[in-house]
């Protein structure tokens, strides 16, 4: 997988959408990643950063996740980067809202500090659009109305980011 890269989305079916997406996301974790005053294994958040939608190819809906995990997986990827392509979804989507929206019956918070920089990365792009973390809110609220608990997973996630950022 450490040769893995865009040109390879494009081989696997990922329009070009997709694959810059996917490019944006990248740049935005990794720019997270180097501010972060917590430890975090760059490799891991290069991967899956660049390989959260590849689920893409096959379905847009909110299962590309759990698809791009499985295509991550069977390209050899490792766990914690499979772990973290599962995970990117929204904020975060707990084990019962998951279950509601179709999702195998699991929980698809981010847990680790990798999980949780590409999760919040991929909030913070529209499209190949780097975001301000008050236009990504302004999304999830047009999207999901402002009393969704998606909303303040997502806050909580931004302050915890935050909070690595500015620890002294």
């Amino acid at each position: 997988m450490a040769s893995f890269g865009p040109e390879d989305l494009e081989k696997i079916g990922c329009s070009r959408w997709v694959v810059k997406h996917c490019l944006a996301v990248l740049e935005k974790a990794l720019d997270i990643a180097a501010r972060v005053k917590v430890n975090v294994d760059m490799d891991v958040i290069r991967e899956a950063a660049l390989l959260h939608d590849i689920g893409r190819c096959k379905t847009n809906g909110i299962e590309h996740a759990v698809v791009g995990a499985e295509m991550a997986r069977e390209l050899g990827a490792r766990e914690e980067v499979v772990r973290a392509i599962e995970r990117h979804i929204g904020a975060g989507i707990p084990r019962e809202e998951a279950v509601k929206m179709g999702l195998p019956a699991r929980n698809f918070v981010p847990v680790t500090p990798e999980e949780k920089i590409v999760a919040y990365a991929d909030n913070l792009v529209l499209g190949s659009r780097h975001l301000t973390f008050e236009e990504s809110i302004d999304k999830f609220r047009k999207i999901l109305g402002d009393g969704h608990p998606a909303i303040k997973r997502y806050k909580a996630l931004h302050e915890e980011i935050q909070s690595w950022i500015n620890r002294w």
